[in-house]
């Protein structure tokens, strides 16, 4: 990476979702502009920062005498509060701990500070004393009570509550009950006192507005003060008289009186320095022929006697046994069989195929080779574990988010007669979001499976702690081998219950370890950790001596007394599959991704797998011809945000490609499942697409999904950049929870190997080189986001930022309501043909009642897209690097990137625009343009041939009738069949 000086400066005059306060002098207003602290006078003029990049500095409150400002900050991957001098230098940190402490707010006398946190199970309203430095927890309902403010003589505080049966806000008086003074009409936010201590004012969200509101402590009923063209932001005001106040708003630092139907505005500029810095992307060799080593490793478990390990690879089940490097081979075929567990006897497999169409749980008989199918359920079933005694299996049937949604754990009896056509299965447990494979106690009477255990209601993020079930319905607790210290990614990493009982193996910071456990699960004893290097799905051996784990690509078994650890090597690869022969597309039309017309009447001469010449046509060419004289011939389209999982099965190869999409980048994936498909997709066994692919969210001490990983040491940061680079990772995703600083040493770490990094955040994050950007809302750790309001409004320093930085934005807005806007206006969308052959009516009827619900609870849903899809085409008109991608499986796989690229074309790009950030921008911010994303010479046959005129009518890409991928020819009908 080249570390050249700052090279632009961006002049920011409006800001997205700022805080501000003003100081008690009324001179100078401090705003959180982008995280940091800045000075403005209150005139207007030139800001100055006070505060570093790095902090994710918010919600200023400045103290009574003027001298400190307090805030709440990230620096530490935790949210505390903290004062800096209103002169600037070093800050304050002024709480510590594991919990997230937000919002302060002065005593008038300055000698306390309010704030919420979620030291209690949930948000409550806290103080702190400055002098002592003693917290006292002022309210105790089990809802959320956050934004306290001091009234104007001390003696009360307001506060908002989330209360089920009371929302509203509430004054807290010591020694007296807590008082609703105003039920809440929407979200409330940013409570304040008016200066005479009459009323407060506050922000409301409802379906129409996000405005600026008062209420008189009197008890009348609450007034918007703003128009509903005011964006107002959801935080406190303050008052630069007894009747007029600030506020920030539509990107603005706002003045008014108190009964004005107007405002003013205070100018401002704030001025960021961001680098033009280079490095050597990552080099693809996409005309390899050479095997290389199988590394989607999926599911490996050692059978009961140690002497075999049984695994998925390439679509596969196989066996490898002790002693030798070559692997048996179990299953072969065009469908997928997955996850293999072993019988108590290791006579038997369980494990998921997708032979009859979606994912079933079947058993193999390693003695007679049959296979028997368990369970068929209308949902994919996964994780199938053994119990003890063998006469049961537990499985989960999964939502059609998969391993990004919920799981209901059942349980299936395996000894049932032949009489009985179907075996005795029940719920075991109620959906979880996205839980661990389950691991019984060697009673039968316990489950225990890694689950997320939030902090609070009011955030999602948690840690993964052990979760005990108990099979007879009994209560579920939680226990953690590492309070306050999340496991590894919720998958099969853990825990693992040990045959005789007395211990539970489990993978923390990247290391597997192993603690003792009760009969019913309760930890004892102290942790042990048995490996120094990075660990993946440790499975027991019978007799509870040792345990076989995924040493990142090598099976390696480690051995309790005395901790030696054993590889077993294994031989198995795979290679590109790369056609032969010439094939002659005669296009009618070719739109090459590079120029906004068309190319008529032309032959593109595909050698192989690479575009040797595109010519005028010349009939009579020698070759296997594709006649699309009469049709459209495009670039294949890029999915640039995905997330996948193996239990979707076979069919989500053929579905990508049925939909004119060659290529996927995915942010976000357990790195073996996405190996697997990588690897089944290049070599021919499968068809799908080209996928470019990163591990799981790499995350802060908290975490949500079950595929983030949570990041708490720089060693453990090591490792996983490190297993990084030798899976052969084509980005690096950081997750929401992940500070600054950190976020800073993976970037480095990433362009020195030639890896792009994205993450939800822009700023600082473009300041020191992070590449991309994914969604223009999506999930913030903020409760808020700094990239688009409540009612979906962007401002210029948004726009500016991503305009000047060159970093890429993937907006998803089909995510944010693109996909139910276009398909509540036009059904017709899902009666498509690909749509039809992959989703069922059931997954229809609900899609669209979820729509339904959503519009109906949200008036204003539809007119608020509006604003961001204006947002959108700002971005483009600056110059933005912009491309499409879609966050499926919130929204459905391949249907929804179409309609991301109308949801471009309505937001007034023209076709050209939309089809560009699908092809030719998409392979820039990969990496692979030289290779991809424009039809031309040299560069690899990815093609889609499609009815239509999509230069004109972007909804004619929809009407997909072949599709080219690496060289080789699918028609439409073969990708809608299942083998």
């Amino acid at each position: 990476m080249a570390n050249g000086a700052d090279s632009i400066r961006v002049s920011i005059t409006e800001g997205t979702n700022m805080a501000a306060d003003l100081s008690p002098d009324k001179s100078q207003i401090v705003m959180d502009l982008q995280g940091t602290l800045w000075l403005v006078p209150t005139a207007g003029g030139v800001a100055k920062p006070i505060t570093d990049q790095l902090g994710d500095c918010r919600q200023p409150s400045w103290s009574p005498d003027g001298k400190q400002i307090a805030f709440h900050s990230f620096w530490d991957g935790r949210y505390h509060l903290w004062s800096v001098s209103a002169t600037g230098g070093k800050p304050k940190q002024l709480t510590t701990g594991i919990y997230d402490d937000r919002e302060p707010h002065w005593s008038p006398d300055g000698k306390q500070l309010v704030f919420s946190s979620d030291r209690s199970g949930n948000y409550d309203i806290w103080q702190l004393n400055l002098a002592d430095g003693k917290l006292t927890q002022l309210t105790h309902d089990s809802a959320n009570d956050f934004n306290p403010a001091f009234s104007p003589d001390g003696k009360q505080i307001a506060f908002i509550s989330d209360r089920t049966d009371a929302p509203g806000l509430y004054i807290l008086t010591p020694g007296a009950p807590e008082k609703l003074s105003t039920p809440a009409a929407g979200k409330l936010a940013g409570v304040a006192w008016q200066p005479d201590g009459s009323h407060l004012f506050y922000n409301i969200l409802n379906n129409t507005q996000s405005g600026l509101a008062t209420v008189s402590l009197a008890g009348n009923k609450g007034q918007i003060l703003t128009e509903i063209s005011d964006d107002v932001f959801p935080f406190r005001v303050s008052w630069l008289s007894a009747d007029e106040y600030l506020y920030t708003a539509s990107g603005l630092l706002k003045r008014r009186k108190i009964g004005s139907k107007t405002s003013q505005t205070i100018p401002f500029q704030a001025l960021i320095a961001l680098p033009r810095n280079t490095y050597k992307r990552k080099v693809y060799d996409f005309d390899s022929q050479k095997p290389q080593p199988v590394r989607g490793i999926k599911g490996a478990a050692i059978s009961p006697d140690g002497k075999q390990i049984a695994f998925a690879a390439l679509g596969d089940l196989w066996l490898l046994a002790r002693g030798t490097k070559t692997p048996e081979r179990l299953t072969q075929g065009a469908t997928m069989e997955l996850e293999p567990n072993w019988s108590p006897d290791g006579t038997k497999l369980a494990y998921v195929s997708d032979r009859n169409g979606t994912m079933d749980v079947w058993i193999r008989d390693l003695k007679t080779g049959q296979d028997r199918l368990l369970v068929d359920m209308t949902d994919d079933l996964h994780y199938p574990t053994w119990s003890p005694d063998g006469s049961k299996i537990a499985f989960y049937q999964s939502d059609p988010r998969n391993a990004w949604g919920r799981s209901t754990l059942y349980v299936a009896d395996v000894t049932y007669t032949a009489d009985v056509t179907a075996p005795k299965t029940r719920i075991a447990h109620e959906s979880i979001f996205v839980p661990s494979q389950a691991s019984w106690s060697p009673d039968g009477k316990t489950i225990a499976v890694s689950a997320l255990h939030p902090y609070s209601s009011r955030y999602r993020e948690g840690v993964s702690e052990v979760l005990l079930i108990s099979v007879d319905g009994k209560n579920d607790r939680y226990v953690s081998p590492a309070p306050a210290h999340s496991l590894a990614t919720r998958g099969q990493n853990g825990p693992v219950w040990s045959p005789d009982g007395t211990k539970m193996a489990y993978v923390l910071d990247g290391l597997l370890y192993v603690t003792d456990v009760k009969s019913d699960g309760s930890i004892s004893g102290t942790p042990r950790q048995l490996t120094t290097e990075q660990a993946e799905t440790p499975s027991w051996t019978n007799d509870s001596k040792s345990l076989l784990f995924l040493a990142t690509d090598v099976f390696k078994q480690v051995y309790l007394i005395d901790g030696h650890v054993e590889t077993h090597p294994m031989d198995l690869s795979w290679k590109i599959s790369q056609p032969t022969g010439t094939v002659v597309v005669h296009a009618g039309r070719l739109f090459d991704g590079k120029a906004n017309t068309y190319r008529t009447n032309v032959d593109i001469l595909i050698d192989g797998h690479r575009i040797k010449a595109i010519l005028p046509h010349q009939a009579g060419r020698s070759g296997t011809l594709v006649d699309a004289s009469a049709k459209t011939v495009i670039p294949g389209l890029f999915e640039m945000h995905t997330h996948q999982h193996s239990m979707v099965g076979e069919k989500i190869g053929r579905l990508w490609l049925s939909f004119g999409i060659t290529s996927i980048r995915e942010p976000g994936a357990d790195p073996y499942d996405a190996l697997e498909r990588k690897e089944a997709w290049a070599s021919g066994i499968r068809p799908g697409p080209r996928q470019f692919f990163t591990g799981g969210l790499t995350d802060g001490t908290r975490i949500y999904y079950g595929a983030a990983t949570s990041i708490n040491s720089d060693e453990q940061l090591d490792r996983e950049l490190n297993r990084s680079v030798r899976l052969g990772y084509d980005l690096i995703k950081t997750y929401v929870r992940m500070p600054d600083a950190m976020q800073q040493r993976i970037t480095a770490f990433a362009h020195a190997h030639g890896l792009p990094v994205s993450s939800h955040e822009i700023f600082p994050a473009m300041r020191y080189d992070v590449d991309a950007v994914e969604h223009i809302g999506g999930t913030s750790r903020r409760g808020y986001s700094p990239k688009i309001t409540a009612m979906n409004r962007s401002y210029q320093d948004v726009i500016q930022l991503l305009a000047k930085s060159g970093m890429n934005i993937t907006p998803t807005a089909s995510l944010q309501g693109g996909f139910s806007v276009l398909t509540t206006k036009d059904p017709g969308l899902l009666e498509n043909r690909q749509y039809k052959a992959f989703y069922s009516e059931e997954y229809t009827n609900a899609l669209l009642a979820g729509s339904a619900q959503y519009a109906k609870l949200s008036p204003g849903y539809l007119s608020n897209f509006g604003n961001l899809e204006k947002g959108v085409k700002a971005l483009v008109d600056a110059g933005a690097h912009v491309t499409t991608g879609t966050d499926s499986p919130f929204v459905p796989y391949g249907m929804s990137l179409h309609t991301e690229l109308q949801v471009f074309v309505d937001a007034g790009l023209t076709p050209y625009q939309a089809l560009r950030s699908a092809t030719l921008w998409a392979a820039e911010t990969v990496g692979v343009s030289n290779d991809l994303g424009s039809v031309e010479p040299g560069k690899l046959a990815d093609l889609v041939i499609v009815n239509g005129d999509p230069l004109t009518n972007i909804r004619d890409v929809l009407n997909v009738e072949q599709v080219i991928r690496n060289g080789e020819v699918f028609p439409i009908d073969r990708l809608l069949t299942r083998p």
